[in-house]
């Protein structure tokens, strides 16, 4: 697939929810994941999808409730895309913050090899 065809995908699955549909069809199962710093006390880098997986689900356990997401339309360039995403959420502890972030993806031979996202940790 081209980074077109990718990214294409990966919104339409996005629109879904359907987050491990994405990683099983779009990923290398080597791709290295990277966030900013947080005060989540999850790993910042991560490599291969079990590792991404299990950063996800540490994620999803501080979330008390959610309550709405959103991600946009792709922007495409020869090996990348970029989407703007986010979710309106109840962490434990911390109260409902809405996160926004730019998700940065590089595509390699039809596969998502790295993933990069921006954001100000829930302010």
């Amino acid at each position: 697939m081209t980074t077109q065809e990718v990214a294409n995908r990966y919104y339409e699955l996005a629109q879904r929810g359907q987050l491990e549909q994405i990683q099983d069809e779009l990923y290398s199962v080597d791709a290295i994941s990277i966030e900013p710093e947080n005060d989540s006390n999850l790993p910042i880098s991560v490599k291969g999808i079990i590792a991404m997986r299990q950063k996800e689900g540490q994620y999803f356990q501080l979330i008390e409730a959610m309550h709405g997401g959103f991600c946009n339309e792709p922007i495409v360039t020869m090996y990348n895309f970029a989407c703007a995403s986010g979710m309106d959420v109840t962490i434990k502890g911390k109260g409902r913050k809405m996160k926004e972030q730019i998700g940065i993806f590089e595509v390699e031979n039809g596969k998502i090899i790295k993933e990069q996202f921006f954001y100000n940790d829930f302010k």
